[in-house]
């Protein structure tokens, strides 16, 4: 082989080689990933698996998780749309978030942020104690129709996805909507006590949620809001039961606005590989979620359409006027 050849081409394996030792992708120093709720919850849930998915995949490390709880999580979202921050943060959110900021008249809107990613959907269940004399999704809709106001329907924030699927339940079988007793908690924390502690007639928040209390026999599924029955599960769906209804809650992620195009290329990048793992997609399985993964243009383009859907919604179930 003429020298010039065989010196060209060592130095191309050499090249490939360097390139290949690499990262594709600089680690993330002191990532904050801030869940607008209390712990325990679906924001919380998945603030901590990402965190998890982010440091074992080498994307980000020291990566703080902060819990802001508080009005369906326009209070963390106002505080992260304010706040001045020295290192890279982001912002766990979803359905819920939408029509709270209506029903709360929040300040701050989700135009105020950038949308990073949309991650994951989770079906609602309805829950009773075991001990209810509520033994099915019919007995259930007996009781609300004869006496809407002796059934109390404990869930998220007010104005967030399960409120609006007691309302669009409650229009389904003939109810007024704005006749739901509806008891809003602060997380899922809080409403996993109100739903152990018999506090409200029924709970009702995603099916993973409650899927320990399930196994442990302390609370019995009624329905869930799915096309039809999850996998592994016996839990009858809504449609099953006479409801033509099916309601997914979706979750996200989102940036700071003021995010310089760099920093955001690269959350953007972490998100998408972090989704991408096999970590994540077991955790995904695990935890009962969907996948429902869009990147940023998409996600922000789901969004626009969403909150018209949602801001409709809660128009006609009487939320808001």
């Amino acid at each position: 082989m003429p020298g010039a050849v065989k010196g060209v081409l060592t130095a191309a394996v050499l090249a490939t080689a360097s390139l290949a030792a690499t990262p594709s992708l600089a680690e993330i120093k002191g990532l904050e990933i801030i869940a607008p709720a209390s712990p325990g919850g679906g924001w919380d849930q998945h603030a901590r698996t990402l965190q998890q998915v982010l440091q074992d995949q080498k994307l980000a490390s020291n990566i703080q998780v902060v819990n802001i709880p508080g009005a369906g999580g326009t209070v963390g979202l106002a505080q992260f749309v304010t706040a001045k921050k020295r290192t890279p943060t982001v912002l766990v959110g979803g359905q819920i978030m939408l029509g709270a900021i209506v029903t709360n008249k929040s300040a701050v809107t989700l135009d105020q942020v950038t949308p990073l990613a949309r991650l994951t959907g989770e079906y609602t269940a309805i829950v009773v104690p075991p001990d209810s004399p509520i033994k099915t999704f019919d007995d259930l809709i007996k009781t609300f129709k004869a006496n809407p106001g002796s059934v109390s329907w404990g869930g998220g924030s007010a104005g967030g996805s399960d409120q609006i699927l007691a309302g669009l339940i409650a229009k389904a079988v003939g109810v007024d909507p704005n006749k739901v007793n509806y008891v809003a908690t602060a997380g899922g924390g809080e409403l996993l006590a109100s739903a152990l502690g018999g506090h409200v007639t029924l709970g009702m928040g995603g099916y993973s949620e409650f899927a320990p209390q399930f196994q442990a026999g302390k609370l019995r599924a009624i329905a869930v809001s799915a096309p039809q029955r999850l996998p592994g599960s016996d839990t009858p769906t809504l449609k099953e039961q006479g409801v033509d209804l099916e309601f997914v809650n979706w979750r996200g992620v989102f940036a700071q606005a003021s995010a310089k195009p760099a920093e955001l290329k690269e959350l953007q990048e972490a998100v998408a590989k972090a989704v991408a793992s096999d970590e994540w997609k077991q955790a995904v399985k695990q935890r009962g979620w969907i996948d429902l993964y869009q990147p940023s243009a998409e996600f922000a383009s789901f969004l626009k359409q969403e909150r018209a859907q949602i801001e409709g919604t809660l128009k006609d179930i009487g939320l808001v006027k």
